[in-house]
């Protein structure tokens, strides 16, 4: 739908495309729209979280106990696997929407011209040789080729990542989704919709796959461990029962349920949950999760790759310094607040304010309050330049009448303007020294420009010369188009200012240099040597230049012998790239959205698990392909928060790293309570392979469902509060030793010492019970004292894993050498563990359905001796690991003088 608007200058109200040649290119093309994939229904998204492997398992599970004639457990169990589902839906209920949200940045409304009239169109009916007409504050709707510029300033940061405001020359192509910031312009459209680069960016990121978690590669592992290891008892069982002369069908049903009740049905929600609480700890540091899993991937994190501006930087230009030949002076203030001082003496500071009245006339970018905050409107270094001109008191708002503008000539690396008879300059150091007429003041101002440079200062030249004096009255260059007349040139290319700024601008006299900063980041220096510390190499990737881009990174400490690149620079060969780039402190400048995507896979291949930060629409595809993708959430775009995995809402570099160490933290909960779980599976397994091995002349110790009140009943409340478990001090000391989730040490720890301790005080109490009630081995128990037996044995493993639950605080330390207090949800869960016991045993209904009785005092006293051997065997356990351990460290020290060990026998990021 096109509205008439008013008659844009004569150079444009003619030409244009027809209205039926429109319509012929939008049916040939479609409309200018960013292509996006179907998203997935809600539903389709909670059936996922109910099929995945581990739920499948439990799937197969409650329908093994419906066939059994178990329906009670049968629902218990499905009601595990909805309410985990449910729960995770909630939590990442916002899918991915990368592709959809790049379609917002495309502007409603357009200015171009069809049929000789300007007209104001949706952005979705452009098609490919349109007129589009451009000014300051326009979003650009497609791909335009630029036929005409005046004083054209685009911010490309959205898609290129760099922070300095582009100046296209006429010829140049802009891209779908920049802004212009400054100037008027016209261009030909020449790509819309799928064909943009926009929709470039869009195709990378939906075709980049997410790696799985490192925590749901361990799980798959270890749930597929228990379910044959389930499976294969459950097989045992059933030949066991047909040796025994059970009827096949009794026998078939008894194995059915053994397999089920060895099933983890505890574990999915326990990880879930773990998970979730650490979500929410994260959120009150702000970093939003975004996948649940990904809490575990930080933790996880080997190599972050960081972008610079936004991330490390504030974004904001800032002078710091003023040189001129009458001296240098230092400028304070924050940011854009006009609010600052100069200090230096008189001399220097009259020659600063002069050199600040030039520079401003050359800039169009100004500081503007907005929201109670001063920030740039425009380029942020010509805001910079503005600011430096109030704060030095340069004129009340530094507003000046300019005659003519000359804008920045990337060939020329300068800008000029003509204002009040003077024809000031300001540019590269480099370019303006060379039409300066003082030959030993400008060496003097050149050694300037290293000292500056060096301190990592963004350093420019101010340069001024006075034509009505130097050349008279009248005189030909005071003449030579200075009325303005020639502000816009007849062909709109700029090669008649060009022209005209090339003749004026010698014999200049050198006002002096300004030094700017854009200022990093609070504590990004600290945050980059916490991750040193824990081992976490850390790389910047930036579309800077590679000076500008060095000297942030060696502010900020990222420099650490890595080398400084540029993107033309990288290997094509993919093993040759890995060997490059994987070093600590390594700078990439001028990168593409390819480049970030084909460095992470590099890492990836080497083993690494990248950690990618980015803010822009250029960021998506990699935030999406790493292992976790990070986005800034204050400056950063929908595109990244969308493609991200977790997002900062502080943007703060150092929130990574809190992030991370709550991630190394559920690592370490993740494994205490699997060494909680995996203990009690012992204690469960035990009383089915005594039965077994006695060929059934040792009664079975626990039921089915006694088992199953194990797993989803006492045990889950600790589970979750091991889970809940605070970082330890250390765990960002060193870098994060695990390889598998389940390795050789938690196999011991639970299979060899926990477990066997649980299980053997298990089985002593419950044969003790029965030989005190007058049974003898092959004997057949009564039933009254088969119930007391199992009561006792059920009681001994409730409180075995209540002792279990504190030892498994800490995998080097016994209890004791930490406070009880430390954990207060595990005081709580232990006290609703033992209420639960007494529920069970204690309430005959009950009672009767899972088989077992109250213990007597006898039967009490011997299940508490449980507690007292679990924690003695731990106590031994950990003194030998850690006697070993310290051996291991001196024998190392002993053959290298250089070697080094872990101190005290403990494990860096491990509790």
């Amino acid at each position: 739908m096109e509205r008439a608007v008013a008659a844009g200058p004569p150079e444009v109200s003619a030409g244009g495309l027809s209205a039926s040649e429109v319509r012929k290119r939008l049916e040939r093309d479609g409309p200018n729209v960013m292509p996006s994939p179907r998203p997935r229904s809600a539903l389709v998204q909670l059936a996922l979280q109910m099929v995945h492997f581990f739920a499948i398992v439990l799937w197969v599970a409650a329908g093994l106990a419906l066939v059994a004639g178990m329906p009670q457990l049968a629902v218990a169990i499905a009601v595990v696997v909805v309410l985990n589902g449910v729960f995770a839906f909630a939590q990442e209920y916002r899918a991915e929407r990368a592709g959809a949200r790049l379609a917002d940045l495309l502007p409603p409304r357009a200015r171009v011209v069809r049929d000789g009239v300007v007209v104001e169109v949706s952005g979705t009916d452009l098609v490919v040789d349109d007129v589009v007409l451009l000014e300051a504050g326009d979003r650009v709707s497609a791909d335009l080729h630029l036929d005409r510029a005046v004083s054209v300033a685009v911010d490309e940061s959205m898609l290129t990542g760099e922070s300095v405001t582009s100046r296209p020359v006429v010829g140049a192509v802009l891209r779908a989704g920049t802004f212009v910031v400054e100037g008027v312009g016209r261009g030909t459209v020449v790509a819309t919709g799928g064909r943009t680069r926009l929709a470039e960016i869009a195709a990378l990121t939906r075709a980049a796959r997410r790696p799985p978690s490192p925590l749901s590669i361990q799980l798959h592992r270890i749930v597929t461990v228990v379910a044959v290891l389930a499976v294969a008892t459950g097989v045992v069982a059933f030949g066991v029962s047909l040796l025994l002369g059970v009827e096949p069908g009794f026998g078939f049903l008894f194995a059915v349920g053994v397999t089920v009740a060895l099933v983890p049905e505890g574990l999915l929600p326990t990880v879930t949950l773990s998970l979730a609480r650490a979500a929410q700890l994260m959120a009150g540091r702000h970093a939003l999760v975004r996948r649940l899993e990904s809490v575990e991937t930080l933790g996880s994190t080997t190599f972050v790759c960081t972008d610079k501006t936004g991330t490390l930087t504030r974004n904001e230009m800032n002078v710091v310094e003023v040189w001129t030949p009458s001296g240098a002076v230092t400028v304070t203030g924050h940011g854009y607040d006009p609010e600052g001082e100069c200090r230096g003496d008189a001399a220097a500071a009259a020659a600063a304010r002069e050199l600040a009245r030039s520079a401003v006339e050359c800039v169009h970018g100004r500081a503007v309050q907005q929201d109670g905050r001063w920030q740039a409107r425009g380029d942020p270094m010509e805001a910079a330049i503005h600011t430096l001109a109030v704060r030095l008191g340069a004129g009340a708002s530094a507003d000046v009448r300019i005659d003519r503008a000359f804008p920045f000539d990337p060939v020329l690396r300068r800008s000029a303007a003509l204002a009040g008879g003077w024809l000031h300059v300001l540019g590269a150091p480099d370019s303006v020294l060379l039409d300066c007429a003082d030959v030993s003041g400008r060496a003097i101002a050149e050694r300037e420009v290293e000292r500056l440079s060096a301190a990592g200062l963004r350093v420019l030249a101010v340069a001024r010369r006075r034509l009505v004096e130097a050349d008279g009255d009248g005189g030909p260059e005071a003449s030579d188009d200075t009325d303005g007349s020639n502000a816009t040139d007849e062909n709109g290319d700029g090669r008649d200012a060009v022209s005209a700024q090339g003749r004026l601008e010698h014999s200049l006299e050198l006002l002096g240099l300004v030094a700017m900063e854009d200022p990093p980041r609070a504590g990004v220096s600290d945050a980059v040597e916490v991750c040193r510390r824990a081992g976490i190499r850390v790389m910047m990737i930036t579309g800077d230049h590679p000076a500008t881009a060095e000297a942030i990174a060696r502010e900020v400490g990222f420099l650490a012998g890595g080398p400084v690149l540029t993107a033309a620079e990288l290997p094509a060969d993919e093993q040759a790239l890995a060997e490059l780039v994987d070093v600590d402190g390594t700078v990439v400048a001028r990168a593409t959205p390819e480049d970030k995507l084909r460095i992470a896979a590099a890492l990836q291949s080497r083993g690494h698990v990248v950690a990618m930060t980015g803010d822009g629409v250029n960021d998506g595809p990699a935030l999406r392909a790493a292992d976790i993708g990070v986005a800034m959430g204050a400056s950063g775009t929908d595109v990244a928060r969308e493609a991200a995995d977790v997002v900062l809402l502080d943007d703060r570099f150092e929130t990574i790293v809190a992030a991370i160490e709550l991630g190394r933290a559920t690592w370490s909960n993740v494994r205490r309570f699997l060494t909680y779980h995996l203990t009690d599976n012992v204690a469960e397994l035990t009383p089915f392979v005594v039965w077994s091995l006695t060929l059934g002349h040792v009664p079975l110790a626990l039921s089915v469902l006694q088992i199953l009140a194990l797993d989803i009943g006492t045990d889950l409340l600790p589970a979750l509060a091991l889970g809940a478990e605070p970082a330890s001090a250390r765990v960002m000391e060193g870098p994060l030793h695990k390889g598998a989730l389940v390795d050789g040490v938690l196999v011991r720890r639970a299979f060899l010492v926990l477990g066997p301790a649980e299980a053997f005080v298990e089985m002593l109490v419950f044969v003790a019970v029965l030989v005190g009630g007058g049974w003898a081995y092959g004997a057949t128990a009564g039933p009254e004292l088969l119930a007391l037996a199992s009561g006792c044995a059920f009681a001994t493993v409730v409180l075995g894993q209540l002792a279990n639950a504190f030892a498994c605080r800490s995998a080097t330390r016994p209890v004791g050498r930490w406070s009880l207090r430390g954990n207060r949800l595990l005081l709580w869960a232990v006290g609703a563990e033992v209420a639960f016991l007494l529920v069970i045993l204690g309430w005959p209904p009950v009672a009767a359905l899972l088989g077992g009785t109250m213990p007597d005092p006898r039967g009490w006293a011997l299940a508490t001796l449980v507690v007292p051997v679990l924690l003695g065997a731990d106590t031994v356990h950990k003194f030998v690991r850690r006697w070993g351990s310290n051996r291991r460290v001196r024998g190392s020290r002993g053959r290298s003088p250089a070697g080094a060990g872990t101190p005290s026998g403990a494990w860096p990021g491990r509790a």
